[in-house]
């Protein structure tokens, strides 16, 4: 019997007209294609992606040098030099990382006790050079400085399940 129902199957088509029932059904719901440079999809406020330094709404850089964040890096991406301020604590003279190391893994975000290095939410930053790769302690407060709002915002909304 099996071979009698292969045949007919054959013979009739049934898998291409399977086939194309099942592309009439998708053809008339809506697209969910997205077109890329112009639509972006929506972000989980967990994604990791360029990495910040964040301030303080005074302006004050919230890193204390506690080098945490540093000791933690699976990937040794991170270096941090410190100095005592005349006010006696202690704030960041270097902080450099090396993002052709970065693993994006977040243990320097969640090791950081004031919140001060976060993964953002800019996924677009393709470069040309390798030393555009290499982020110093300005090009990361630039990039808490341009998505402090966003950055905000995430973690608002995940700090019920930190």
């Amino acid at each position: 019997m099996g071979m009698i129902h292969r045949g007919l199957r054959s013979l009739l088509l049934s898998e291409l007209l399977t086939g194309m029932s099942l592309t009439l059904r998708y053809f008339f719901r809506p697209k969910v294609t997205l077109n890329y440079p112009y639509e972006k999809g929506p972000l989980s406020p967990r994604f990791r992606g360029e990495h910040a330094l964040r301030r303080y709404p005074n302006g004050e850089e919230r890193c204390i040098a506690c080098k945490l964040c540093e000791a933690i890096c699976p990937a040794q991406a991170i270096t941090i030099e410190a100095e005592p301020r005349a006010d006696g604590s202690r704030r960041t003279t270097r902080y450099d990382i090396d993002m052709t190391k970065c693993i994006y893994c977040g243990f320097c975000e969640e090791a950081c006790p004031v919140d001060a290095i976060v993964e953002g939410p800019n996924f677009e930053f393709a470069t040309e050079t390798r030393e555009e790769l290499y982020y110093n302690k300005e090009k990361l407060l630039a990039n808490g400085d341009r998505w402090e709002a966003e950055i905000a915002q995430n973690l608002t909304a995940d700090a019920p399940y930190r």
